[in-house]
């Protein structure tokens, strides 16, 4: 007869998961499948740590998000925001569900041609375009949102040597009550920058201006936030059409929705606060709709929210190392994935999830990564089962920036695996190797020896 884990007695009061003063408490219930398939089986097959990635959470999240705009608006284009995640079988699959790409470096930007998607369907933003970047861009006719005013001069010095009129428009920062205020990206709003940005392109005659941008911010917790911004950005497409007799063809209202990850320090969880897709469009259309622009001239409304739309489909599986009891008597557990893999732990609560059953029982604990640094904490303190040396867990909502953001450090980055429609697992993202590593650095001769 095998002999059961000793457990400490506990006092377990009874949760029927009516919401608090806190809001509903999260669970911590089992995660054994990822679509159908066990994660013991994922990671026997390729190894631990593991990303996982659901192809079907992807496209369902997706159509929720495009159907939540195009219901309410009759011309919506999402872009696919790339630095949100930027591995190929991930954004093939959002430019088949009709996705154009935003990119933010000649990088991202060359990675969305290898991509197949063309240079009309490519939206580049970002504070840092070099010229090379900025002539691409130009013959590909791709939309250049201008970023500040040397690179408004760029632009039109190097219009005179192109054969394409560049397509460009500008970002622009406001305040709409959020703290901190993104002003460093773009012209402001509300002191008139913006206004001679426009001016600088119209009367130029080199530029053609196709549309105005904006990006409040990340992670907003208010759609109320949104309303204001499309009021603003709308109010300087009107402004523009009654001074220049010119029409924008599109508003670009950026990124920055919630997931339903919550933050640290978070009195609520996400599920209890933040706004879903349907709030967001609610607020956006709306002021659209109500600007007063001519119903046959509506501008096309751009979205490149990235964070909301992948989160969900994302996993980190992996397994406890070790477990140890910290000099103030707390409980903590060592895992086989650090912040390095997780990046997101630095603001995220994240959820951590065991493969198995294994008590009843929960007990408050650290979530150590394996890293030798004192920074490497996923949780300063969860609620988890009674965990076990070479039990596995799974954290869930990893999908933004994760695989962007992560560091080769101290330990290699793992295989990334995309489960398809069908059931069926695709290594998308090999794990390194020292011969990865090794490939990149150079010996001087002198050290050769």
């Amino acid at each position: 007869m095998e002999k059961k884990k000793f457990e400490i007695p506990v006092i377990k009061r009874m949760a029927y998961n009516v919401p608090g003063k806190a809001g509903t408490q999260p669970g911590v219930e089992p995660l054994a499948e990822i679509d159908g398939i066990p994660v013991s089986g994922l990671l026997s097959r390729h190894g631990s740590p593991l990303f996982v990635v659901s192809e079907k959470t992807i496209r369902q999240v997706y159509q929720q998000a495009r159907d939540a705009f195009t219901s309410r608006y009759p011309n919506v284009q999402f872009a696919w925001s790339y630095k949100t995640n930027y591995l190929d079988a991930v954004c093939r699959i959002y430019h088949q569900e009709g996705s154009w790409a935003e990119v933010v470096s000649g990088f991202e930007y060359d990675k969305a041609l290898n991509n197949g998607v063309g240079g009309k369907k490519i939206i580049f933003n970002g504070p840092d375009k070099s010229d090379a970047d900025l002539i691409k861009a130009i013959e590909n006719q791709s939309y250049i949102h201008i970023d500040h005013f040397d690179e408004l001069f760029a632009v039109i010095r190097l219009s005179e040597t192109s054969t394409h009129k560049p397509r460009v428009a500008i970002r622009v920062n406001m305040d709409t009550g959020i703290y901190p205020r993104w002003d460093r990206f773009g012209f402001n709003y509300e002191n008139g920058e913006a206004m001679e940005a426009i001016d600088q392109i119209i009367k130029s005659g080199k530029l053609e201006l196709s549309g105005l941008h904006t990006h409040i911010g990340t992670y907003i917790m208010t759609s109320n936030a949104y309303q204001m911004a499309t009021d603003k950005m709308a109010k300087l497409a009107i402004k523009i059409q009654n001074k220049y007799h010119h029409r924008i063809k599109y508003i670009d209202m950026g990124g920055g929705f919630a997931s339903m990850n919550t933050l640290k320090g978070a009195y609520h969880n996400a599920s209890d606060t933040n706004p879903s897709f349907d709030q967001y469009a609610e607020s956006i259309t709306g002021a659209l709709l109500r600007a007063g622009f001519e119903r046959d001239h509506l501008p096309v409304l751009i979205l490149e929210t990235g964070r909301a739309l992948i989160d969900d489909a994302g996993y980190l599986a992996g397994q406890v190392l070790a477990t140890k009891r910290l000099a103030d008597g707390r409980k903590a557990l060592v895992l086989d994935f650090g912040v390095n893999l997780l990046f997101t732990a630095f603001w995220y609560d994240h959820q951590l999830h065991p493969v198995e059953e294994v008590s009843d029982t929960k007990d408050e604990a650290a979530l150590f990564g394996p890293l030798c640094m004192n920074i490497d904490v996923i949780r300063e303190q969860a609620r988890v089962p009674l965990l076990q040396k070479g039990d596995q867990v799974v954290v869930s909502r990893v999908g933004a920036y994760n695989m962007t953001q992560w560091m080769q450090f101290i330990t290699y980055r793992p295989n990334v695996v995309l489960i398809d429609l069908n059931g069926e697992e695709h290594i998308i993202r090999k794990t390194e190797s020292l011969e990865t590593i090794l490939k990149q650095e150079i010996i001087p001769d002198h050290l050769k020896s």
